[in-house]
């Protein structure tokens, strides 16, 4: 693996370690850094050695480094909106040495269907804005208004365009909020992409759950597993182990 220690970093953007075998990204504070649900996620993402891997919404890339350091996937790519998220994520592959096993596509997940070939994939991931419309929104073309709210894409659109691209028997691993569960299980089942697997993930033991997991499988038959609830802090700052583990601390 040729890691490239001449990358070029523009204004505001610095190197961050991803403690996973000393993967690095290029992150830029004042557009959109990764946050926890990216690593819970590729934490809750099951991915057989040699499968073929697409991640709808890639930002900067993370989800397809952290899968490429914790899974024996073939291939991984991500596909990304925002040309500057895009180049971000391209710089960071290079930095890693991980242009052979990474490719980043700049394009719309609403086009994703006519960018790829049809159930070509073993895996997608998802990562998508979790808010609904752009109410409120001072400036709906900044790069982290575009990450948080549906404003470029829907979760219809997410979840259409794996129905296309995922191959039968092949399993998609979203992250999103508990509000919206209803709606997500209705379009999953709508386009017959069947709910496995659910955890609901909560800040402490005594709160609400603020992100819930899922995993379905394109073609699958009814029949869902809900998994023990993770929970994240045990105390303000420190971690429940499992979040530890995850982390790679």
């Amino acid at each position: 693996m040729d890691r490239h220690t001449d990358i070029p970093l523009k204004e505001n953007e610095r190197i961050d370690d991803l403690e996973r075998n000393g993967y690095r990204i290029i992150q830029d504070a004042k557009r959109f850094c990764f946050g926890m649900d990216a690593v819970l996620l590729s934490g809750f993402a099951r991915v057989k050695e040699g499968a073929r891997v697409l991640d709808l919404g890639t930002g900067t890339g993370i989800i397809p480094i952290l899968l490429e350091a914790k899974t024996d996937a073939a291939h991984l790519t991500g596909l990304e909106i925002q040309a500057d998220s895009a180049d971000m994520a391209r710089r960071s592959v290079r930095l890693n040495g991980l242009e052979q096993k990474i490719d980043i596509v700049t394009g719309d997940i609403k086009e994703a269907g006519s960018l790829f070939d049809a159930a070509s994939f073993d895996v997608i991931t998802s990562n998508p804005p979790y808010m609904t419309g752009n109410h409120g929104l001072k400036n709906p073309n900044d790069a982290k208004a575009i990450a948080r709210h549906e404003i470029l894409c829907s979760l219809e659109d997410v979840v259409a365009q794996t129905a296309k691209l995922l191959k039968p028997g092949g399993n998609f691993f979203m992250v999103h909020r508990p509000f919206r569960l209803a709606e997500i299980m209705v379009l999953l089942h709508d386009y017959r992409l069947e709910p496995k697997r659910m955890q609901l993930v909560y800040p402490y033991a005594d709160r609400e759950p603020n992100m819930v997991l899922i995993e379905a499988n394109r073609g699958g038959r009814p029949r869902m597993t809900v998994e023990k609830p993770l929970i994240v802090f045990r105390e303000q700052g420190v971690y429940m182990p499992e979040i530890t583990e995850l982390y790679g601390y």
